[in-house]
């Protein structure tokens, strides 16, 4: 975007002055620049765009290297501020004297000085290579602007006529002139500092724009570029509503290009998604750019290229929530639709109460089993008690042998435990998660609870097992599980291998359910790829009062999702029959993921 070392992204509010601050801040890190992003609004969103906390000192950005964000705090910057200029006059100066500059320096004054004071400190001496300025609304960013102006100016005039400002005697700020005047020098420099506008191509925020271009400019400052954000696409035309609001922008966009004609000018369509998250983000930068690989993971992100395995390698697909959202409805028929591109694919459910056969119309076993019909499909369950009892077997046969007796009946009476039914129903998972002969297999899973479980025993396996004598280190079965345990968790961790997706309901529980599961999983460095909405009510149904306040509720959560998740999202309509057999189940397939032939994209 740029060279300069300072980057202020400004603008009325509303516009998308974070979100193109946010992922211009990411484009650059991801180019081994080491920058930080600072926040100078007071309600600053910075943290729920990059989905953390950032705090007023510098925050690393998970997942992002080399980026880093502050929010600059008003209050904690006042006393910080307070502290520091009182701290030497104490002991110096008699208590009373101290006592009336205090009370000075709890004036509205102090305040604003404090905040613009925190925020020079990164114009004079920031430590990064490109600091990037997500500013408040224009008017608030203005006053902070003009201030090193008038600080300095006023500091220097104070010094003639006694030398008092409202903040108390110039001596305890004079510090903070030779700061403001090298601030100011740097604002001035278009060869460090670059002013981006950010405008929506409306009649109030161009106006705004070019006022503060204006204002900006009697301080010595030019805008360089401006971004027109939201502008409808063309292929929105047959579009009737948003054909008009097309046509109502076009006049404004053209007001722009000759409102600010020295500066570059980036037109950035409307995505119709909310931009949350590293991998969003750096999508954006690029249609900021210009680059027309710019393509949002939110608004366009192919079916196809979600759910096919690469060249070569394999695909894991898992389908996480809470239970009766209908998990096992959307596994079968993903598991469909790949089969019916040509891939051969394994369903597999881990959930005890599986019915993932009865969907399919067959049976399922702890074997894979062929779908009739469908050539590459095959379906298998997680088989608890087959899965217990080869796993007992397998241990006491590797043990027989190289144990005493007693040994070997500690170890028998320990494998009748409840832990040994977890580590069985696992082992088993692990064989179908790394079985070679299916390029994609699909996972039904049981409801969150049991699932996080099972997914984190690899994280956890050793604690386990060490009390546990036929698991304990040095034997074979121990060796061998830790290598596969080790394998599976560089598996799950694959975001090229492994894709999670949350089926999700869009009412309250369920999102903020699998929101929790989210987050889990993330602490374990597995990903969330993608969200499906289930059982959305359609429009042309739901015209009763109480149908209608339905479809709004639905309608809020839906929203949610996209917001919360930040990952692309699939919505599947509510439907009139149960869903049974690989017809009706071709018909969810095509819905969601679009027909195997045909390429489709996130809603």
């Amino acid at each position: 975007m740029t060279s300069n070392r300072f980057v202020f992204f400004s603008g009325k509010g509303g516009v998308g002055k974070t979100t193109c601050a946010c992922a211009a801040a990411v484009a650059a890190a991801e180019r081994g620049i080491k920058t930080l992003i600072v926040s100078t609004d007071p309600a600053s969103n910075v943290g729920d765009v990059f989905q953390q906390p950032i705090g007023s000192q510098a925050t690393a950005v998970r997942g992002v290297p080399n980026l880093f964000a502050v929010e600059i705090d008003p209050d904690g910057a006042t006393e910080s501020y307070r502290e520091r200029v009182l701290a030497p006059m104490r002991g110096i100066l008699p208590d009373e004297i101290v006592a009336v500059i205090e009370e000075q320096f709890r004036s509205p004054c102090t305040t604003e000085i404090a905040a613009f004071d925190r925020f020079t400190d990164f114009l004079v001496d920031p430590g990064y290579d490109l600091v990037v300025f997500d500013t408040a609304p224009t008017g608030h960013t203005l006053r902070l602007l003009e201030l090193p102006m008038d600080w300095s100016k006023h500091i220097e005039e104070s010094a003639k006529t006694g030398g008092q400002t409202c903040l108390g005697p110039v001596a305890s700020i004079q510090a903070g002139k030779e700061k403001y005047d090298r601030a100011i020098a740097a604002l001035r420099d278009p060869g460090i500092t670059t002013f981006v506008f950010v405008t929506i191509p409306e009649k109030t925020s161009l106006d705004e724009a070019r006022r503060s271009a204006q204002e900006l400019s009697a301080l010595g400052i030019t805008v360089q570029r401006l971004i027109i954000n939201h502008v409808l696409p063309e292929a929105e035309r047959e579009n009737g509503f948003f054909a008009r609001r097309r046509a109502m922008q076009q006049p404004h966009i053209v007001e722009a290009t000759e409102a600010f004609p020295g500066a570059a000018i980036t037109q950035v369509e409307e995505t119709f998604v909310e931009i949350i998250g590293a991998s969003a983000l750096s999508a954006f930068a690029r249609l900021l750019d210009g680059r027309q690989d710019g393509r949002l993971p939110q608004a366009v992100a192919s079916p196809a290229a979600l759910l096919l395995p690469n060249d070569g390698n394999r695909r894991r697909l898992f389908f996480m929530g809470k239970g009766g959202v209908g998990k096992t409805v959307v596994s079968a028929a993903t598991a469909l639709f790949l089969a019916r591109r040509g891939v051969r694919t394994l369903l597999v459910t881990t959930d005890p109460a599986a019915h993932t056969g009865r969907v399919l119309g067959c049976e399922a076993s702890d074997a894979p089993t062929a779908v009739p019909g469908e050539p590459d499909l095959f379906v298998a369950r997680v088989d608890q008690e087959t899965a217990v009892r080869e796993y007992r077997r397998r241990i006491l046969d590797e043990s027989r042998g190289r144990f005493d007796d007693a040994t070997l009946a500690a170890m028998e009476e320990e494998l009748n435990s409840p832990c040994t039914e977890e580590m069985a129903a696992f082992e088993r998972f692990l064989a179908y998660l790394t079985d070679d002969s299916f390029p994609a297999v699909v996972f039904d899973t049981a409801p969150t609870g049991h699932t996080l479980r099972l997914l984190s025993l690899p994280f956890s396996w050793e604690k386990q097992v060490e009390m546990m004598v036929a698991m304990r280190p040095g034997t074979q079965s121990y060796e061998r599980t830790r290598e596969r345990y080790k394998d599976a968790v560089a598996m799950l961790q694959d975001r090229d291998m492994t894709r999670l997706m949350f089926v999700v309901l869009p009412e309250k529980t369920p999102l903020l359910e699998a929101l929790r599961a989210r987050d889990d999983l993330a602490a374990a460095g597995i990903a969330t790829a993608a969200v499906v909405a289930n059982m959305v009510l359609p429009e042309h149904a739901c015209w009763t009062p109480r149908l209608k306040l339905r479809r709004e509720a639905q309608q809020h959560y839906l929203y949610a999702m996209r917001r919360d998740f930040g990952v692309p999202r699939f919505d599947l309509t509510l439907r009139d029959d149960e869903v049974m057999g690989t017809a009706a189940l071709a018909g969810i397939a095509t819905e969601l993921w679009g027909d195997p032939a045909a390429k489709g994209g996130a809603r």
